[in-house]
């Protein structure tokens, strides 16, 4: 098994909270992670339909022939038993008696926040880091080859192509999480609106624009992207808040939780196509600023992260908070250096301030190096530079 980050504070968690909460996308490695992590609690899964017509049927009696710590699997099968398990917790208050997971995110989160408010601690399990990949030396070497493959687990597990993954990936996760959620009666529709999103990666977010292109009202736009974020399909990175006298734009940006899901999306079917692609700077752009978001909630974090752009096309692709002061990151799948890279950062500090030690440019080159301006990064070694920042 890959050593997950995310494991130390699974179990801190499952010290000191009476319910713990496992989600994240379909197929990330919930049921894997709990299962080689937490060795001293009992496994059931109401996947398996005995197991959930017991549930069902007696939740009470359920919940009580389980031992004392106890992993329940795909619980929002059974949303009667979220109430039995408050009652259970706030009686007896012992850390560890159940950690609950899922698929379907939506719903487990809707009963956790409708009945475990406050008894439960939340974590989100990611799908590899590359820092998880190079630690277990499956990483990809080149960052085409990263971007292209994405971190689901099974790909590296069962040693499958992105072409044998992610069609069945996409269609599982509409025809059992999406018609779960939604009564969409054209699905063919709804997977052209998620490629139509893979095509606006890194773009500003017009949700009209989409709707449109897509043939559909606004409002199904809308209730169509609330979906995808809630399943950790993609999310939206917001424009950084605070205003420099300059007119600022308000519009957030779309990202996907996985590049590879991206790649597959948009039929890029080799390494050496995505080099040639139109949207590779676009999706080395998403990978950068995914692998933040995956530390982030791997520590149980929140992703303090943004974009800045004002009226006059002035950019920066990342702002990290970091206590008092901001990191800006220009992002360029470039191998080579070249200070014209530093437009936007170099727009930034006069504008902000900010010193060059707190200005980076993520490239696709493999060696890191400080100049006036600011720092290179390598993305070999952006990961590790991560450390720092979450420090």
């Amino acid at each position: 098994m890959i050593a997950r980050t995310i494991k130390d504070q699974l179990l801190h968690y499952a010290n000191k909270y009476p319910v713990v909460t496992l989600t994240g996308p379909r197929q990330s490695g919930k049921s894997t992670l709990l299962n080689n992590c937490l060795i001293d609690h009992h496994y059931v899964s109401l996947e398996e339909p005995d197991v959930r017509y017991l549930a069902k049927n007696d939740p009470k009696g359920f919940l009580h022939s389980l031992p004392h710590k106890s992993i329940i699997d795909e619980a929002q099968h059974v949303p009667d038993l979220f109430s039995y398990i408050q009652t259970l917790t706030d009686r007896e208050n012992r850390p560890g008696m159940f950690v609950l997971s899922g698929s379907q995110n939506f719903l487990l989160m809707q009963n956790i926040t409708q009945s475990l408010a406050g008894r439960v601690a939340v974590l989100k399990l990611m799908p590899f880091s590359y820092q998880e990949l190079s630690e277990a030396k499956l990483a990809p070497t080149t960052a085409d080859e990263v971007i292209w493959k994405g971190g689901y687990p099974r790909l590296y597990d069962w040693n499958l192509q992105p072409s044998e993954f992610f069609p069945h990936y996409i269609q599982t996760y509409v025809e059992r999480d999406v018609r779960l959620l939604r009564n969409i009666p054209d699905l063919s529709l709804f997977i052209r609106f998620i490629k139509l999103c893979a095509g606006r990666i890194g773009q500003l977010f017009n949700l009209s624009s989409l709707a449109n292109e897509c043939g559909i009202t606004t409002s199904t736009a809308q209730s169509w992207l609330s979906i995808l974020e809630a399943g950790y399909v993609l999310f939206l990175l917001k424009p950084y808040h605070k205003n420099f006298n300059k007119r600022l734009t308000k519009s957030p940006k779309l990202y996907f939780y996985d590049t590879g899901l991206a790649c597959s999306l948009l039929s890029i079917e080799s390494p050496s196509q995505l080099n040639l692609h139109y949207l590779r700077g676009a999706l080395f752009e998403n990978w950068v600023i995914l692998e933040y978001f995956k530390k982030s909630h791997h520590l149980v974090k929140e992703p303090l992260a943004y974009f800045w752009r004002d009226s006059n096309g002035n950019e920066v692709d990342l702002l990290l908070e970091k206590g008092d002061h901001l990191e800006a990151i220009e992002i360029k799948s470039n191998d080579t250096m070249n200070s014209t890279h530093f437009k936007g950062l170099d727009y930034w500090q006069r504008l902000s301030g900010a010193l060059p030690a707190s200005c980076h440019l993520v490239y696709t080159g493999e060696h890191n190096f400080n100049t006036a301006k600011g720092n290179y990064i390598s993305w070999i070694k952006w990961p590790l530079e991560l450390e720092t920042i979450h420090k």
